[in-house]
């Protein structure tokens, strides 16, 4: 296929993305942060929601951005693993979201209305349980979604994701659909970016045998992925690490452009005014596994953080909910967000903010009105919202 240039890149992009969020509700959901929080601010419980302890939040709390994370030592983790929407802000809107990505798998899923409403007291039970015992709280059964996906990421080594992502015997990043070429400006300036400190020495502190190497690119491609994100500037750059020996290892890298977050900051929230900074920030408080392999640097006059990709990292894909298995799900994947906020909060903030969660359960769904009210009103809105997307693609294409 004919590969797009660089002017044409936005156009293809866009189409791109229209298309991914044309695929589903739950897809629909997933690239429409904006739409969220603009729906979350005009729905009717919109007044009533809690304004918790001003913490790092994920901002964009869908199912898609949870997954088992590798520490650097092959420890795994499932943590929160896009921070792209990450603000000092209301942990309110991280179960909102949350909930809301729940239900639009338990609906496409075809599970009954019921077990929707099942799932979010789950979720609540979840969360609380993280909030009384962040280290040591029940998590409950690993749901079989997170068992296959981290059984997976424990059985991956290096060669798993150069066999995805790169090509022949000399190593190089294979273009197509997700990869494409780059201008030679564009190669340069990301040859340059190896070597400034930050990113150098994120390189040089993977490999803990031998610090006493050189960095270099190998090679380098613009990198379609994503779903809201696209449009945003993207390379995977695939580094070399080469030795006074002349002996090279390999590390593959994400480079994605930071921009100002659409998930409203909490009243007085002090955060580093550079947006990859501001990523960096968060990872290190929401995903300590992810944090500490990322950095953040500048290219093309933009603000872009860096990640070492490693083959444990993944991404948990929801194609469908049984039962039993959406209400573990929910109540999982809850502590582990609850986990998350709550490892930022002292106990005293934790129990409060744990009261004001129980507070306000009550009636014949055990789940926080306020939360169940957002729920429902968003769960219209966004159908309604991806049957007219819907019709737009169609007549557009």
């Amino acid at each position: 296929m004919r590969q797009p240039s660089r002017d044409e890149r936005q156009a293809v992009l866009e189409r791109k993305r229209t298309l991914k969020m044309a695929r589903s509700t739950h897809a629909y959901v997933r690239g429409n942060t904006a739409k969220f929080y603009e729906w979350l601010d005009g729905s009717p419980a919109a007044k009533r929601v809690p304004q918790g302890p001003a913490i790092w939040i994920c901002g964009d709390c869908h199912l898609g951005n949870l997954g088992p994370i590798n520490d650097g030592n092959g420890r795994i983790e499932v943590q929160v693993r896009d921070l792209d929407q990450a603000v000092i802000g209301n942990p309110a809107h991280d179960l909102i979201r949350l909930g809301l990505s729940l239900s639009t798998a338990a609906r496409g899923s075809d599970l009954p209305g019921v077990i929707t409403a099942r799932m979010m007291e789950a979720m609540v039970e979840g969360y609380a349980e993280a909030m009384a015992d962040p280290r040591d709280g029940d998590a409950g059964p690993e749901p079989d979604v997170v068992r296959s996906v981290k059984r997976r990421a424990l059985g991956r080594k290096w060669k798993d994701l150069a066999k995805e992502r790169l090509d022949g015997p000399e190593p190089s990043i294979p273009l197509g659909d997700k990869f494409w070429p780059l201008e030679a400006d564009e190669r340069a300036c990301l040859a340059e970016v190896l070597t400034a400190p930050d990113v150098s020495t994120l390189l040089l502190s993977l490999d803990r045998k031998d610090r006493d190497r050189s960095v270099k690119l190998v090679d380098a491609a613009y990198w379609m992925k994503g779903c809201s994100s696209l449009g945003l500037l993207r390379f995977a750059v695939l580094a070399g690490l080469k030795n006074a020996t002349g002996r090279s290892e390999y590390a593959l890298l994400d480079l994605k452009e930071a921009t100002a977050p659409i998930a409203p900051k909490a009243p007085g929230a002090q955060m580093p005014a550079d947006p990859a900074e501001r990523v960096i920030a968060a990872a290190r408080a929401l995903a300590p596994h992810l944090g500490d392999r990322m950095t953040a640097t500048k290219a093309f006059g933009r603000s872009l953080f860096v990640r070492e990709l490693s083959p444990q990292d993944l991404k948990l894909e929801v194609d469908q909910f049984s039962d039993s298995q959406a209400i573990k799900a929910s109540h999982y994947l809850a502590f582990i967000v609850g986990r998350a906020h709550a490892r930022q909060m002292d106990e005293a903030e934790r129990r409060e903010w744990a009261d004001v969660l129980e507070a306000d359960r009550r009636g014949m769904i055990d789940t926080p009105t306020w939360l169940w009210e957002s729920i429902v009103s968003l769960a219209a809105r966004h159908e309604a919202g991806y049957l007219d997307h819907c019709r737009r693609y169609a007549m557009g294409s």
